[in-house]
């Protein structure tokens, strides 16, 4: 699965990240094939995730952004269970190993915001064992780069990106994907 997901990105680096039903209706229509569920609640997670997967796109929820789910790691048991995504983004490295257990795809995002957070992602990896690492903003060229020189992990650039010179210059820095809200960059 992992592979597919990167064959995706390789045809196409940029990830629709949808954050309300207008958007996933856009995002799907987009050539996007990755999209990111950042939206939704437990009686509608699922309904989004069949939704996406119908139009060909891999399904990725965002866990920390659902409402009804909790932090604990049996909340992953029940996504996948509910649910059946491809795989789950979230900020908390005991659901990232336990989706990894289950053989979900996982994307642990980091907000990057000083020293002090570059220095512990490093030890937040080592726990989670992401198959993506997120990070955010996006619009930090040099802190991408430094962040993939310290990981084997592929990196995708999110945040504040609306921009084309924006997406080249973080795939320069080492990004392997783009996760965007902006539908304009959807179809770069």
């Amino acid at each position: 699965m992992k592979q597919r997901v990167l064959n995706a990105l390789e045809e196409n680096p940029i990830i629709a990240a949808a954050k309300d039903d207008d958007s996933l209706t856009e995002a799907l229509a987009s050539s996007c094939r990755v999209v990111f569920l950042l939206y939704g609640n437990l009686m509608t997670v699922t309904g989004l995730v069949k939704r996406t997967q119908a139009a060909g796109k891999l399904a990725f929820v965002h866990m920390d952004l659902i409402e009804g789910l909790s932090s604990k790691e049996i909340a992953v048991d029940s996504l996948k269970a509910m649910a059946g995504p491809e795989g789950i983004i979230s900020t908390r490295a005991a659901q990232i190993r336990r989706a990894r257990h289950l053989g979900l795809l996982t994307v642990q995002r980091f907000f990057v915001i000083d020293s002090m957070s570059l220095r512990g992602l490093q030890s937040q990896l080592k726990i989670g064992k992401p198959d993506f690492v997120e990070v955010l903003p996006g619009l930090m060229p040099r802190v991408i780069t430094d962040v993939a020189q310290i990981t084997e992990v592929p990196l995708i650039a999110s945040g504040l990106i609306q921009y084309k010179e924006e997406v080249v210059a973080a795939l320069r820095a080492g990004a392997a994907a783009i996760s965007t809200t902006a539908p304009a960059v959807w179809e770069l």
